[in-house]
C-alpha cells in the first residue's frame, strides 16, 4: 500500500538518489533492487558513497549472481581438482590495461566474462592470443536463472558461430575453460576414504 515503483534503467544516478532522499524524508523504506548480485558490475559503490555523505543508513543484501546461475544452468563446478582451482570474473571492456583478456587467458584458469557478447570476434582473438587453445571448451548462457534462459556449450573457435545461430547479442555470459565439459578431473580429497579430515580419519592414516 502506498508503494512507488521506479525503473532505474531510465534514471541517472542523481535521479535514483533523489528518490531515496525523498523516501527517507517521508520516513519510508526504499528497496534498490538489482538483478544478480550488486557487488559485481552493480555500480553500487557510488550510490553508497552518496548515501554515506547524506547520512542515510542502508543495508546491502546479497543476491545470486548470474555467474552462479550460469553454472547451475550447465550443472558445472567451476573449480575441479587438477583442472582449475581459480575463477577469473571479468569483462571485455572497459578494463585497466593490466586486466586485459590476453593477460588473464595466460593463466588457463576458468574464466567468466560479463558484458562481452556483443564483442565476440575480438574476444576470441584475445583469448587465443593469450594462450587458450582454439578447441578449449566454452559456453554461452543467456539470461541465467530467468524463465527464458538458454545455455549452449561450444568451443572458443565456435563461440561466434554459436551466438549467431541462436541470435544471442546481449544479456549473456561467456564461460571458458576445461571445467565446461568436465571431461577429466581428479577425485576430490574431501570425500576420499583415504584422506583424513578434522571430522574423519582416513583409511591410509
Amino acid at each position: 500500500e502506498g508503494c512507488e515503483v521506479y525503473n532505474s534503467a531510465y534514471m541517472t544516478l542523481e535521479e535514483v538518489i533523489e528518490v531515496m532522499i525523498k523516501s527517507e524524508k517521508e520516513d519510508k523504506m526504499t528497496v534498490r533492487l538489482h538483478t544478480g548480485d550488486p557487488c559485481l558490475y552493480g555500480a553500487i559503490r557510488e550510490q553508497m558513497d552518496i548515501l554515506d555523505e547524506k547520512g542515510i543508513d542502508y543495508d546491502s543484501c546479497p543476491g545470486v549472481s548470474s555467474f552462479c546461475g550460469a553454472a547451475a544452468a550447465l550443472n558445472l563446478e567451476y573449480t575441479l581438482p587438477e583442472v582449475s582451482q581459480s575463477v577469473i570474473i571479468t569483462r571485455r571492456t572497459p578494463v585497466p590495461e593490466r586486466e586485459k583478456i590476453m593477460s588473464f587467458a595466460a593463466h588457463g584458469a576458468t574464466m567468466v566474462l560479463f558484458l562481452s557478447t556483443g564483442l565476440l570476434e575480438k574476444l576470441v582473438k584475445e583469448l587465443l592470443a593469450g594462450g587458450y587453445a582454439s578447441d578449449t571448451p566454452a559456453a554461452i548462457v543467456y539470461k541465467a536463472t530467468w524463465p527464458e534462459e538458454e545455455a549452449y556449450v561450444c568451443t572458443i573457435d565456435t563461440l561466434v558461430e554459436t551466438a549467431r545461430k541462436h541470435q544471442i547479442t546481449k544479456t549473456a555470459l561467456i564461460l571458458v575453460g576445461n571445467v565446461v565439459t568436465h571431461s577429466h578431473y581428479e577425485r576430490s580429497k574431501l570425500y576420499d576414504p583415504g584422506f583424513t579430515t578434522e571430522f574423519r580419519k582416513g583409511s591410509d592414516s
